[in-house]
């Protein structure tokens, strides 16, 4: 196993949830983190937690929906850092209204956030990645990239796309030494998760933080060696089988 010591890493979403849990778990393992978010105020207490802490924290408020700003976003990490080892596409939104009732507006909004953001940020890290001949890059899909919940069409649509962005990318940055993956979540405590029920059978959930080992794992496997895809669940989150 390699070590996160000194890397350094940009992460969407940073101010809550699994980007949070990511955030603190990749500073705790010696990398310098980079939060990125819209709610700056929330991202700045985040960082103040790590600074606090030991770790190294910065605080970068960005909405990843607007190229300027991820592109600041980039800048200011090079500025601050000069590299960026891993990339963490976690920053995310969802829509549960049915099919015959979405908005275009909400359509556009979860995928501009959940797959644009995502490729935005992924197109920066590449130009900087290929000069470096090193890098990850770890989108973080959805279990919704498998199983669908009801009246989700734009988040499932942005998790299914994003599994193909993850792809085409893990081909592209093969003979730069780039690896990219995808973490898929099932049911999370986070700030999009909720209870839910499927039949009469509780759904499981599990916190942030165990999805965060998982995160640390792959980003520190041998650099020869990439985790393409990784399907984390609660023990008792009914996928496999029938009731």
């Amino acid at each position: 196993m390699e070590t996160l010591t000194g890397r350094v890493a940009v992460i969407t979403g940073g101010n809550s949830g699994i980007g949070k849990a990511i955030a603190k778990a990749y500073a705790a393992a010696g990398a310098k983190v980079v939060l990125a978010a819209r709610r700056a105020e929330q991202l700045k207490e985040v960082a103040d937690q790590i600074n606090t802490t030991g770790g190294t924290a910065l605080a970068i408020p960005t909405d990843v929906t607007k190229e300027p700003a991820v592109q600041t976003l980039f800048a200011e990490t090079m500025a601050a850092h000069g590299r960026v080892d891993v990339l963490i596409n976690n920053a995310g939104t969802a829509s549960r209204e049915p099919a015959d009732e979405l908005p275009l507006a909400s359509w556009q909004r979860v995928i501009d956030t959940n797959l644009t953001g995502a490729f935005l940020c992924a197109r920066e890290a590449f130009k900087i990645m290929k000069r470096q001949k090193l890098g990850r890059i770890i989108n973080i899909g959805s279990v919704s990239a498998r199983v669908p919940r009801p009246n989700t069409i734009a988040y499932a649509a942005a998790k299914f796309g994003l599994e193909g962005v993850t792809r085409a990318l893990a081909l592209e940055g093969r003979e730069h030494g780039i690896l990219v993956s995808i973490l898929h979540p099932g049911n999370t405590v986070s700030s999009l998760g909720r209870p839910a029920q499927i039949g009469a059978v509780p759904e499981g959930r599990m916190e942030a933080e165990d999805l965060a080992q998982v995160a640390v794992l792959m980003a520190t496997l041998p650099h020869e060696v990439n985790m393409l895809e990784a399907l984390v669940l609660p023990r008792t989150m009914p996928f496999l089988g029938r009731g």
